[in-house]
């Protein structure tokens, strides 16, 4: 079945009280997971949800829940530090704190996929200029990271035209392949489902 054809068909299911997300579904074949993990950042063209964000950084700032350096033992208690990791979608650092970042928080984050990269998260210099194009940046951003032969990701919501969701679901599905070794050659399967409904298989992107 079609991409286009496939979200129609979603759409058949029951209409639920709330507004349903609609997710990607790949399973791969032929990779070694212990080797092969998939870690990658897609920057979809269509926004459908707020990222909650938090920032390392040397000085507060307006415009994101702001971590500093002098408040990194306070975060040494356990439960402190889970309901951090808990409560935000992405982290962003200063460039100069990332080493103190790493050390305190790096084993907490790193697992979860949300530790500061360059790639998306680390800022050069920590000007509101700089902290306002790196948080438009992340609510583009779909972290994919999976260590297991099957991806699951949220790609937009219900309400969102069937044209922006599959501009969404090829973006995100050509980012994926792009970082697999074999390329096209290690999916599998494609299917693209609503939160409470039934997976649709996707023949054809």
């Amino acid at each position: 079945m079609e991409l286009e054809n496939a979200l129609k068909e979603i759409r058949k299911g029951d209409k639920r009280k709330f507004e349903q997300t609609v997710d990607l579904l790949i399973s791969l074949k032929g990779m070694d997971m212990r080797r092969d993990s998939v870690n990658v950042v897609s920057t979809i063209p269509h926004v459908f949800s707020e990222k909650r964000v938090c920032g390392f950084l040397e000085n507060k700032s307006d415009l994101v829940k702001t971590v500093m350096k002098a408040e990194f033992d306070k975060y040494k208690d356990k439960k402190a530090l889970k309901l951090l990791v808990r409560d935000y979608d992405f982290f962003i650092a200063s460039a100069k704190v990332m080493p103190a970042v790493a050390t305190a928080f790096g084993k907490s984050l790193g697992p979860t996929g949300k530790m500061p990269t360059p790639q998306l998260g680390v800022l050069m210099q920590e000007t509101p200029e700089a902290i306002k194009a790196l948080l438009a940046r992340i609510s583009q951003s779909i972290k994919i990271k999976a260590k297991e032969p099957a991806i699951r990701i949220a790609i937009g919501k219900e309400t969102m035209s069937d044209e922006h969701l599959a501009q969404n679901i090829r973006t995100a599905y050509n980012d994926i392949v792009n970082v697999l070794p074999a390329k096209k050659e290690n999916i599998r399967k494609v299917m693209i489902k609503l939160t409470m409904g039934a997976p649709i298989k996707v023949e054809s992107l």
